[in-house]
C-alpha cells in the first residue's frame, strides 16, 4: 500500500466550513484555479489525509480530511485543464491551531502553509501534520 501523504486544503467557512463537510460526508474538492494547487491535487492518492484549514475568517486547521478518490477533472470547470479529488471528514480538532501559532512556533518557519501563503493546497510533511494534531489536542481515530 502506498505511503500516507499529507496535505493542507483551504476554505473560507463562510464558502464550505468543516462542519458542511461532517454534515455532507463527503464532498468533491472543485474550484481550484491555481496551476501548482492543481497538480496537488493530482498528486493526491485515496487515504491520504488532509488538514482542514479556514481561510479569511479563523485562519486556523481546524480539522482533518481524507481524499477518497484520486484526481479528476474538476466538473465545475468542463474542457478546461483543473482538476478536483473527493474528500471525506475524519475528526475536528478539539483545539483549533490558528495561523498565528504557526507564525510564533520556530518548527513551522518552512509549513507552506506560511512560505507558500497564496496556494491553497500544499504538501505538509509527516512530522508537522503530527505537531499540528499534537496542538491541536487531537488524535485520529482508530482504524
Amino acid at each position: 500500500m502506498a505511503k500516507t501523504q499529507y496535505w493542507l486544503i483551504k476554505s473560507e467557512p463562510s464558502v464550505y466550513p468543516y462542519t458542511q463537510l461532517e454534515k455532507d460526508g463527503k464532498t468533491d474538492w472543485t474550484g481550484i484555479r491555481n496551476y501548482e494547487a492543481r497538480n496537488n491535487l493530482r498528486a493526491m492518492k485515496p487515504g491520504d489525509l488532509c488538514l482542514y484549514y479556514h481561510s479569511n475568517e479563523g485562519k486556523a486547521v481546524v480539522a482533518v480530511a481524507q481524499v477518497l478518490t484520486a484526481a479528476g477533472p474538476d466538473p465545475t470547470a468542463p474542457g478546461e485543464d483543473w482538476a478536483s479529488v473527493e474528500v471525506a471528514p475524519v475528526v475536528a480538532l478539539k483545539e483549533p491551531v490558528t495561523l498565528a501559532t504557526f507564525k510564533k512556533t520556530p518548527a513551522f518557519k518552512d509549513l507552506q502553509l506560511i512560505t507558500k501563503s497564496r496556494i491553497s493546497v500544499v504538501p505538509v510533511s509527516a512530522e508537522h501534520f503530527k505537531a499540528i494534531l499534537k496542538l491541536g489536542k487531537t488524535a485520529l481515530p482508530k482504524k
